[in-house]
């Protein structure tokens, strides 16, 4: 297993596949995707998993986080999103947030996310905004 940086567009299947597999691929593609940090978790040579970050001061979203439907449970995504935790603390981030669907809440309050009191919906999809601090 590996992760490393990637390019936006090598994030792209797998989102769609994941996230919005009954959407177009244009629909899992970031207006800002240019500006985002990107990373990809490995297994052999394929990616398995991947989040895309953007920084703004000394906060920063993730968005489009997605585990292959074939690897998921196999702690892939906790590895990548602890990675990239660590990396945006290293950088002196104050406060990372998401919007989370509200069926991954759980998921998110085991890395210290708290919920905000900000939801939506998208897509057919309810979602809450949550954050950490460190």
């Amino acid at each position: 297993m590996e992760i490393k940086r990637v390019r936006a567009e090598q994030t792209w299947n797998l989102r769609h596949e994941v996230m919005w597999p009954d959407r177009d691929i244009e629909y899992v593609k970031l207006e800002d995707d240019n500006e985002g940090i990107h990373f990809g978790l490995f297994v052999g040579v394929r990616m398995v998993s991947v989040i895309s970050l953007f920084v703004e001061g000394d906060s920063v979203q993730f968005r489009k986080f997605a585990t292959s439907k074939s690897e998921q449970g196999k702690g892939y995504g906790t590895i990548l999103l602890k990675t990239a935790l660590d990396e945006m603390k290293e950088l002196g981030v104050k406060r990372v947030w998401c919007n989370a669907r509200s069926s991954k809440v759980e998921f998110y309050k085991k890395f210290g996310f708290c919920k905000t009191d900000k939801c939506f919906e998208k897509g057919g999809k309810s979602y809450v905004i949550m954050e950490h601090f460190f």
